[in-house]
């Protein structure tokens, strides 16, 4: 059965979710391919780009290597993409670009206009992020600014990864789903701009001209790997506390501060909640505690799962709950060899992690796996997990949210179909319009 047929099957079996979301579940799972024309300016734009370009601002979110990409791929594709129109009539859709070529997704340029097709027939019209007036400039070193603080979200999120490599390192320390190591490697093979460690002085001349543009920016995340003994004399808790502390310094208040890392003991998040941060990511990856140890080894180690879930739950004493906001990875539950091979058991695995802190106010939200090639569970998954569990996850994910009276978490822009930005999981796409 091709593509296009299955996918509205789905939107059929799945009447209460909007259309505009389950694409965009499949579309994070499977990944979309370019045309070449679809990259290239439209007529009387000249020799410059017009759109914003994908930044690697953390992960690879591919499917294939760099290696393995043509060069219009590597370096023309988007940073997300914008669904809109075609036969669905679908509002605006926010998709984080997922590069594969062997996707039966593809953007091509038909009749003068970019469209998303399915196994080569037409489904949406296709807008291309305009690209922000600071992608132009570079530091006084002559570093581009779009390497050192990239937007994602259409604009919204400015995402100042500081440092690229993870601490947590070799098969029996990385997370089996990460790609942070491997996709710092390829971008400096490929010869890409890539700085392993930020200045806390790159961050502020960074944004210093994103400043001076106006932007849309609403938000920034502050992450990075994991520092499990020291990086420039630090401990990780001074080493990210420094960028919080330069930033809310110069621009108190300007822009909602969030910041993604391990989970600390209280006292460390009582420290960086003092610094200025306003929401605190402590990611837990996964709920399931078995499968916990087995694709977080480094964070089972130096952590366990049982204290890092506690101190998720401490941090909510000190930032109040709505500030407090853990990722996890919505498919790696049905990864092999270790996952569950039954779509609903494995959402009521996550629903048990949902319940848990939704009931004590915290609101987690989810990534679409994307399944890298360098990773160990990309290797055995490369296909992910079905759409079916995604499509079962937002539906639990709503209702969950909606029995406990949560809102939207914030520090992500708009909720509701057609206002969403977040655009590397459909979960905002699907919970309720604010206004």
């Amino acid at each position: 059965m091709e593509t296009k047929q299955l996918l509205f099957q789905h939107i059929e079996a799945h009447p209460t979710l909007p259309p505009e979301a389950v694409i965009k579940a499949d579309l994070l799972r499977r990944g979309v391919v370019f045309d070449p024309e679809a990259l290239i300016p439209a007529p009387g734009q000249g020799d410059t780009d017009p759109h914003q370009p994908k930044s690697y601002f953390i992960f690879s979110f591919n499917m294939v290597k760099q290696s393995e990409l043509d060069e219009h791929s590597q370096w023309k594709a988007p940073e997300e993409i914008a669904l809109h129109g075609g036969s669905l009539g679908l509002r605006r859709t926010v998709v984080s670009v997922r590069l594969n070529p062997e996707s039966p997704y593809r953007v091509a340029v038909i009749e003068g206009q970019r469209w998303l097709t399915v196994d080569g027939e037409k489904l949406s019209q296709v807008t291309l992020p305009p690209m922000p007036p600071h992608y132009r400039d570079r530091l006084a070193d002559g570093r581009p600014v779009a390497e050192i603080a990239p937007t994602i979200e259409w604009g919204y999120l400015i995402y100042l990864t500081v440092f690229r490599i993870c601490q947590y390192f070799g098969e029996k320390e990385e997370c089996q789903f990460c790609d942070i190591n491997h996709n710092y490697r390829e971008q400096i093979k490929a010869g890409r701009p890539y700085t392993g460690v930020k200045k806390p002085d790159d961050i502020l001349a960074a944004l210093d001209r994103i400043a001076a543009t106006d932007g849309p920016a609403k938000a920034y995340t502050l992450t990075g790997g994991s520092i499990t003994s020291k990086l420039g004399g630090m401990t990780e808790l001074e080493f990210y506390m420094q960028y919080v502390e330069a930033i809310e310094s110069r621009y108190p208040g300007r822009w909602i501060s969030k910041v993604v890392t391990q989970a600390w003991p209280v006292e460390d998040v009582k420290r960086l909640k003092a610094a200025g941060t306003k929401i605190y990511h402590p990611n837990y990856e996964i709920w399931d505690r078995e499968l916990f140890a087995k694709m977080c080894p480094g964070k089972d180690r130096y952590v366990g799962r049982d204290e890092w879930m506690r101190r998720i739950v401490d941090a909510a004493t000190v930032f109040e709950p709505q500030y407090v906001i853990p990722n996890f990875v919505a498919g790696i539950e049905m990864a092999k060899p270790y996952g569950y091979d039954d779509v609903e058991v494995a959402v009521r695995s996550t629903q048990e992690g949902l319940d848990f802190f939704m009931a004590k106010g915290i609101t987690p939200r989810f990534t679409t796996w994307c399944p890298e090639p360098n990773t160990p569970l990309g290797i055995s998954n490369p296909d992910g997990a079905p759409l079916e569990y995604h499509l079962r996850l937002l539906e639990v994910y709503r209702d969950t949210m909606a029995r406990h009276g949560l809102s939207a978490p914030q520090g992500y822009g708009e909720p509701g179909v057609g206002k969403a930005v977040f655009s590397v999981s459909p979960f905002m796409d699907v919970l309720p319009a604010t206004n």
